[in-house]
């Protein structure tokens, strides 16, 4: 398994952001029409007629994955650098590509400047023309073509899965010709999910709650990717897609009264770095110390990085939550 470093979390803020606009999604497909690839990718027909040459990765995760498919020289630009660092065996290749944003999207006129022709973003947040950044129809007025991560479609948010990576690789296979490289990345994470599987099939299932800490703010997840991570790695989410809260969001502010109520085993957050993980944890202690997954130190921790859509952290994420959740069946 890929083992990658502590990154930037989404902010609650951004939690919210990145799912306020766009369309209906269905899954991402593709049809081949002679020299011509259609891609049906949140709702919308991205038609490319050849390879694109100068592609901007939207948000480091999605750099990475590029990157990890062998297109280090198709990469015109990187965007949001300073959001998650690259893993330092990518660095390398990353140094000499022009970076165009480091903590917000880029904006139009310093995307556009690039002249790109094929972006990849994390969710449609970065095409939000209200924040300034080049909405899809600006992009599409200059030739470009936006793919989003299947699992960053706005009405995905609340029903997407890890298998949404697989979605992206297969499209990006072909949009860049790249079967190969794509074929070891999808085997490779898939070999690293049935290895959890396979290790937690028999184990009882501890109950689970997600959340995320900014300041005095506590957010719980109850849909979309973290809530099937949290499944995938065997454990019973306290909070879900049934609960009113959850209904028509993936994340929802919650008061502490509810979590104590809820009282689970094992408690999973996402941090950006040291100081974020230490502050979370004495939230917990200071405002929960009887919380059972308090009480007993059962706090998993993982990337901010690794809960993006599209990102092959979402494999990391389960392997560390199930390792967390189950530490007998990972024992060396």
């Amino acid at each position: 398994m890929n083992t990658r470093p502590a990154a930037v979390a989404i902010t609650v803020g951004a939690l919210f952001a990145l799912s306020a606009c766009g369309s209906d999604v269905a899954d991402a497909t593709t049809e081949a029409t002679g020299q011509t690839l259609t891609i049906e990718n949140c709702g919308r027909e991205l038609v490319l007629d050849a390879v694109p040459e100068a592609v901007v990765g939207l948000s480091p995760t999605q750099t990475e994955l590029l990157l990890r498919l062998g297109l280090a020289d198709r990469i015109a630009a990187q965007a949001q650098t300073a959001t998650a660092p690259l893993d330092d065996s990518l660095a390398p290749l990353a140094a000499d590509i022009p970076v165009i944003s480091e903590d917000t999207p880029p904006t139009r006129e310093t995307l556009l400047d690039v002249e790109p022709d094929f972006v990849y973003s994390p969710t449609d947040y970065e095409f939000t023309a209200e924040q300034g950044f080049a909405s899809l129809d600006q992009l599409a007025e200059a030739g470009v073509a936006a793919y989003t991560a299947t699992g960053g479609c706005p009405e995905r948010r609340m029903e997407g899965t890890v298998d949404d990576l697989f979605t992206d690789l297969d499209n990006l296979a072909q949009i860049f010709d790249v079967e190969t490289e794509a074929t070891a990345l999808a085997d490779e994470a898939r070999a690293t999910l049935d290895d959890v599987a396979s290790r937690i099939a028999d184990l009882d299932r501890p109950t689970v709650a997600q959340i995320y800490v900014e300041g005095a703010a506590l957010t719980a997840i109850g849909a979309g990717i973290e809530y099937d991570m949290i499944a995938r790695a065997g454990g019973d989410n306290v909070f879900g897609p049934g609960d009113p809260e959850f209904a028509s969001f993936f994340a929802a502010q919650i008061n502490p009264e509810a979590l104590a109520a809820a009282d689970p085993d094992v408690i999973v957050f996402a941090a950006s770095d040291a100081e974020h993980e230490q502050a979370t944890r004495d939230y917990l202690a200071r405002t929960l110390p009887d919380l059972s997954a308090v009480t007993g130190d059962r706090i998993v921790v993982i990337s901010g990085s690794d809960v993006y859509p599209g990102s092959l952290g979402n494999i990391d994420a389960v392997h560390t939550i199930a390792a967390g959740l189950h530490p007998e069946a990972f024992a060396a």
